[in-house]
Parts: structure tokens; sequence; C-alpha cells
């Protein structure tokens, strides 16, 4: 009887344990089956991801808004382009004037493809409490330079070359007498590479938008230590008449850019977006609309035309989308299969960028070329790259082209249809200040960006322990 009950008690006490070790067994077997599991809160907070702390360094408004105050009071057109297509948003722009939000950045495509020094700073602009739940935005602004892992520079160095470019005096850009460009340049450098920030870092963390090939034409070397964002480095190109024996088309390596310290940012877009589910059946085979005539790289774009011209299926022609030729754009690229993109003064351009929105497939045609946002996309999922050695020879592209089968071309198409956002600057605000979209060409900036303070931090330190009188040539010769 005791016997039967101290078993009776054991079983009782190991049954318990027994269930324990049939549940660890069974989740070991299956290791894959999981159970579900919530989030208490589904939007990321500010503190879920990594950011870039961002300090906006002190200038006038004169340097940002303040030149497009003095754009939209212009009375005068663009004197480098027929049309006036800011003229309707200027009387409306000068009617509010005084308004609590910043100007409108002009439609003028000339101006508007490097409107990226204005979205960055609406962004930084936007107080903390209007960036939405998510807080979308990687970089977060602080207000003490010595918190900042970079100090932005808000000068609208774009606006101001052009300003420059289309309502200054003819041929006098490249001078430095009466030129307005300069004048507003030198000062920004002045107060700029004078403060303590500048003197802490030699400039390695401060971040200046250059987007126009001839932003900072004259002070490029005394902000070359900084992050500079570009839209290539054609614009950087230095001729060495000696290496080159005199041939001008010959160039040596960037001293002054570099795709480690650097950012490679998109043009805006000009051409409106076409969704995937709009897309219809395209009949003309290769398109391209612009100048046939340009300088040291864009000597292939006139090879090309001439050689495409007469062919079947293909329509090279004049112009620029602004006014009726921006028409004409969107109905040639909506209606084609590719879109060529050869190199013109510099490696790239808008049109790029219009042929995405636009789902026709870009047609890359240029040797030396830097795309934005490398490393986080992959161009060639939805576009084709071609040498130049291969496309000069007769008949050879347009065979190529046609060798290409719907299957290929769709899968194309449905991979540029979801790259689209990644180039997208506006966030749909009135004055560009306002929550930016996740997914944008803003926030993939500030992500490229935050990729390299590391390697910042490490240079600025380094520099602190060299020998005084030690100096260190520059060294981008990078790829």
């Amino acid at each position: 009887m005791r016997s039967s009950s101290r078993f009776l008690f054991l079983g009782l006490f190991a049954l318990p344990l027994v269930v324990v070790l049939l549940l660890l067994i069974s989740s070991r077997s299956e290791p894959y089956i999981l159970l579900p599991t919530f989030s208490p809160n589904p939007n990321p907070t500010p503190r879920s991801h990594p950011r870039l702390k961002v300090f906006v360094a002190d200038l006038p408004r004169s340097f940002n808004y303040g030149l497009l105050d003095l754009f939209w009071s212009l009375s005068a057109p663009d004197s480098r382009i027929g049309a006036n297509p800011d003229a309707d948003l200027r009387s409306s722009t000068m009617r509010r004037r005084g308004a609590p939000l910043p100007p409108p950045y002009p439609e003028n495509p000339l101006i508007k493809q490097y409107s990226a020094e204005y979205w960055l700073l609406g962004d930084l602009e936007t107080p903390r409490g209007s960036r939405g739940a998510a807080a979308a935005s990687v970089a977060e602004r602080v207000y003490d330079a010595a918190e900042a892992d970079v100090v932005f520079v808000p000068f609208f160095a774009t606006l101001s070359a052009e300003m420059e470019l289309g309502w200054g005096r003819k041929g006098g850009f490249g001078r430095e007498e009466g030129n307005g460009d300069y004048r507003r340049q030198r000062e920004v450098v002045d107060r700029i590479t004078g403060s303590d920030a500048w003197r802490r870092s030699g400039g390695r963390d401060h971040v200046f938008v250059l987007t126009d090939p001839v932003a900072m034409w004259h002070v490029r070397k005394e902000i070359a230590p900084a992050i500079l964002l570009v839209v290539d480095f054609g614009g950087w190109y230095k001729l060495d008449s000696k290496a080159a024996n005199h041939n001008s088309s010959s160039m040596i390596q960037h001293t002054q850019v570099s795709l480690i310290k650097d950012v490679i940012v998109p043009y805006t877009h000009l051409l409106p977006r076409l969704p995937l589910s709009e897309d219809r059946p395209r009949h003309i085979l290769l398109y391209f609309k612009g100048a046939k005539h340009r300088h040291r790289g864009g000597l292939v774009r006139e090879k090309l035309w001439d050689l495409l011209v007469d062919e079947p299926g293909v329509i090279i022609e004049e112009g620029f989308p602004n006014a009726t030729g921006r028409e004409q754009s969107i109905k040639g690229m909506r209606s084609t299969e590719f879109c060529l993109h050869p190199a013109g003064d510099t490696p790239t351009s808008c049109r790029l960028f219009d042929a995405i929105f636009s789902l026709c497939i870009p047609v890359v045609v240029s040797d030396n070329i830097e795309l934005p946002f490398e490393g986080i996309i992959d161009y060639s999922e939805f576009s084709l790259f071609v040498s130049v050695n291969n496309a000069l020879q007769p008949k050879w592209l347009v065979n190529y082209l046609r060798s290409i089968t719907k299957e290929q071309k769709d899968k194309l198409r449905a991979n540029m249809a979801r790259v689209q956002p990644v180039f997208e600057y506006e966030n749909g605000r009135p004055g560009g200040v306002g929550p930016i979209p996740p997914d944008g060409a803003v926030n993939h900036i500030w992500k490229k960006i935050h990729q390299k303070v590391p390697m910042i931090k490490e240079a600025i330190i380094r520099e602190k322990r060299k020998p005084e009188g030690v100096s260190i040539p520059l060294r981008c010769h990078c790829t």
C-alpha cells in the first residue's frame, strides 16, 4: 500500500516535467514553425533606425530662400530660353510675398533639374513635431555643432549660378569682377571656413549641395575637403595639356571629388511619372530629344546622331523639354521602348530620370558615368549599358535593341516602376517644408551621407596626430 502510494506521488510529480520535456523536444524538431510576433507599435519610432545628426551652418537667409525672393522679383525672362515657364508662377508668388512658408523653386527647366538644394533644406527646416509619427527622415537636426555628424551648408549654389548665367552679363560668368554669383560664393566660403566647426574638422564633415556642374565654380579648391553632393564628376574634370599632348579630349584623374567622400545625387525629373498600370503598347524602338552639339565627352553624341537619325523605328530630334518641347518629350518617351542616354558636356543628364519616370528603358552610352545610390539600387535591373565602342559601330545598337525579347523588356520596365519613388524629390508640401517620403530621393541622400560618417571621423582623427608642417596631397584617384 505504501509502495503504490509512493509510485502514485512520484508519477504525479514527474508528469509536469515530462510535458515540459516533450514540448522542448517538439520545438527542437520543428525549428522553423514559429508563433507570430506582434510589435506594440507598428510605426518605427525616431530611435528605431540610425540617425544622421545634422547641424545647419549659420548663413543669412539671403543665401538660400532670399535668393528665391530675388529670383521671383526679376521681371525679364531667362536669356537662354525663348519661353518663360515661370511667368504665371511669378505673379502669384509676388502676391503672396511675406508668407510664412518659403517661396517655390523655379519651374524653369534649366534650374529645376538641379533643385536638390531646395528639398534638402526643406527637410531640415521641418519642425520636429511636423515630421510625422514615423519620423521618416534619416536626418535629425541638432543645434550644437559639437553634437553633429555633419554640418549642412544652406547655400543655394545652383540657383546663384543659374541666375548669373541667365540674367548676368553675357560671357561674364567666368570673371570675378561684377559677378554676383562669385560675390556670394566668396562670402559663403569666408564665413564657413572661418567658423569653429570648419577648423575642428578641416571641413571634412561639411556638406555642400553642388548639383549644377558650375556651382561654386570659383572656389572649388577651397571646399574640396568637404562632402560634395554632385550629379556626376563631369564638371570637375581637369585638362592636362602636357600629358595629353595638347589633345583637349584627354582627362586626368579627379583631385577634388571622390566616390569615397562625395555623394552622387539624382537630377530632378522634368516629366511626370507614368505608373506601370497606365503603360500602353510602344511602337517606337529608340528615342532621343536634346542638343546634338556638345563639348568634351558629348562628341560621342554627335557621332551617334549621324549614325541613328535615318534608322527605321528611331526618332532623334533637337530640343529641350520646355513649353511645346515638354509635351513632345512626354509623348516621345511614353511611345518608345528604349530611350537613348549619351554623354553630353557631362557624363549624365536629367534625361535619364525623365526616361525612368516615363518607363522608357534607358540605354546608357557613357563609359565614364557616376550614378546615384549605387549600392542601394542596381541599375542593370532596369537599364542597358552599352560601350561607346560598340554603339558607334554601324547598325550595332539597333540590332542589339531589336534582339531583346518582350519578356526581358517587361521585366526591365517592371523593375523601373519599382524604383521610380527613389528618384522623387517633391514631398507635396508648400515650400518643401514637411514630412518627406521615406523611400524618396532626400532620404536616400541622407542615407548615403550617413554611410560616410565613420570614414569622416577617422580622417579627422588621423589629421589631429599629423606632425606640424607635414602636408599630404589630395588623392581622390578612385572609381
